[in-house]
């Protein structure tokens, strides 16, 4: 009887020190996963989230470099397929593809916004902004501001990219600020 209670013993103390690591482990990585940045080597700094201006479109800094975001910061993006200022992407495309509206009365300029400004006529009647004469537009899958989930890639029918400053599509990532980005196509 003695040595079944002194086994049943050193059991519970296996079992004792065996939940203590296991919560002290637990207490770890808990800490880990909340503890701030403390300035180690981690990789790239956040890139900064855009900010809603208000405005028909803004220059913003990202991680792809200085883009073009919509009045509320999100993300404004090109057709490929639209290879004149006439919209191309309407029906199941417009779903995926909201269009930037053009304003009622249009700004000479836009903060940061190097590309012409203009407008085109949608099949529906609605007025569209273009910059360089590219329309631009707004994807559903980025649902807050900053995110960039539709940069580079193929749906409804062609590639899309977000919109420099200038109104060219960015091919690449550059450095928040850089002035010059990486066209699909000369001319583009």
């Amino acid at each position: 009887m003695i040595t079944h209670q002194r086994s049943n013993t050193i059991h519970r103390r296996h079992l004792q020190t065996a939940a203590m690591a296991l919560a002290a482990a637990a207490f770890t990585l808990t800490a880990a996963g909340c503890g701030g940045d403390s300035g180690g080597s981690t990789g790239s700094a956040p890139a900064p989230v855009p900010s809603a201006t208000g405005d028909a479109l803004s220059a913003q800094g990202t991680a792809l470099g200085t883009i073009l975001v919509d009045g509320q910061g999100r993300t404004v993006y090109e057709f490929a397929n639209d290879t004149s200022s006439k919209s191309t992407c309407a029906a199941a495309c417009a779903a995926n593809w909201r269009y930037v509206p053009a304003p009622a009365s249009l700004p000479m300029s836009l903060p940061g916004v190097t590309g012409t400004l203009g407008t085109t006529t949608r099949d529906g009647g609605a007025t569209q902004l273009t910059v360089a004469g590219h329309p631009v537009y707004t994807f559903v899958g980025d649902s807050t501001p900053g995110q960039t989930t539709g940069q580079g890639i193929t749906l409804d029918g062609g590639l899309w990219t977000v919109v420099s400053p200038a109104g060219a599509p960015v091919t690449s990532p550059s450095p928040v600020g850089a002035s010059t980005q990486n066209p699909v196509a000369p001319g583009y």
